[in-house]
C-alpha cells in the first residue's frame, strides 16, 4: 500500500510540475502575439474619438476571454478636447526607474455629452511623507489637440477599488483605475480607456509605457525553471524507490 502511495504522489508532483511548465510556455507564445499586436498597432494612424468608442463597444460584446487579448491597448487616438475641472487625480504606488510615485491624470472632455476620458500628464515622484502630495499645475481649461497611444489596465481580483482620498485644495489620490467607479465619482460616464498623450502641454514628466509586465523571455524562463524542478523531483524520487528495492 506505502508503494502505491509514494508512486501516486510521485505522478501527481511530476505531472503538476510538468503542467506549469506547458502553462508559461503557452503564457509566452501568447506575450509574443500580444507584442506583435502592439507593434502593428503603432504603426496605424491614429483613431478619432467616435472610432475609438466604437472599438470600446466592440470590446464590450463577449468572447469568452478576459486576458490582455480583449484589451484595447496601444491603439493610437488623436482628439481635440478640453479639461473638464482644475482637479489632477494621482495613481498611487507607481515606480518608474527605481522611484516611487505617482502617474498624474486630469479629465478631458470632447463634447459635454459624450464619455469623457482620462489624459495622463505623466510620473511625479512622491514625498516620503505620504501626507504630503506633489503639487502640480493643472491645465488650463481650453481646447487641446491630444495625440498619443491609449492603455487599459487588466482588473485586478484582489484590488480593484478606487479608493480616492479627496481633500480640500489637493489632488485626488486613488489606488486603481477603475473607470467605472471614477465614472461614478464624476456623475459623468467615462471612456474605459487612457490617453497617454505625447505632446502633453507645458508639461515634460517622464512616460512609463509597460503595457507588458512580463515578457516572453521571462515565462520561457519560468517554464525552464519548473521544468527542472519536474526533472529534479522525478529523480531524487526514483533514487529513493532505488534505495528501498535494495533494501
Amino acid at each position: 500500500m506505502s508503494r502505491v502511495l509514494f508512486v501516486m504522489i510521485t505522478l501527481v508532483v511530476f505531472g503538476l510540475l510538468v503542467k506549469l511548465g506547458l502553462w508559461q510556455l503557452s503564457r509566452a507564445a501568447f506575450k509574443q502575439e500580444w507584442q506583435s499586436t502592439l507593434l502593428v498597432r503603432q504603426q496605424q494612424h491614429a483613431l478619432n474619438y467616435e472610432a475609438m468608442l466604437a472599438l470600446v463597444n466592440l470590446s464590450k460584446l463577449p468572447t469568452g476571454s478576459e486576458s490582455e487579448a480583449a484589451l484595447l491597448t496601444g491603439y493610437r487616438l488623436s482628439i481635440l478636447a478640453k479639461p473638464v475641472n482644475n482637479t489632477i487625480m494621482l495613481l498611487d504606488n507607481q515606480v518608474y526607474q527605481g522611484q516611487v510615485g505617482y502617474l498624474a491624470y486630469q479629465v478631458f472632455e470632447i463634447t459635454p455629452e459624450q464619455p469623457w476620458i482620462l489624459v495622463e500628464l505623466g510620473f511625479v515622484a512622491a514625498n516620503k511623507d505620504r501626507r504630503i502630495l506633489p503639487q502640480l499645475e493643472p491645465l488650463e481649461i481650453r481646447y487641446y489637440t491630444l495625440y498619443g497611444r491609449v492603455y487599459q489596465k487588466q482588473t485586478n481580483p484582489f484590488s480593484d477599488q478606487l479608493d480616492a482620498e479627496q481633500r480640500a485644495d489637493a489632488p485626488i489620490r486613488f489606488q486603481n483605475i477603475n473607470t467605472a467607479a471614477l465614472a461614478d465619482m464624476l456623475e459623468h460616464s467615462l471612456i474605459p480607456v487612457v490617453l497617454q498623450p505625447e505632446n502633453v502641454p507645458r508639461y515634460n514628466l517622464p512616460q512609463p509605457w509597460v503595457p507588458i509586465p512580463l515578457s516572453a523571455q521571462k515565462h520561457q524562463g519560468y517554464a525552464l525553471q519548473w521544468f527542472t524542478m519536474a526533472g529534479v523531483f522525478l529523480g531524487l524520487m526514483s533514487w529513493i524507490a532505488y534505495r528501498q528495492y535494495r533494501r
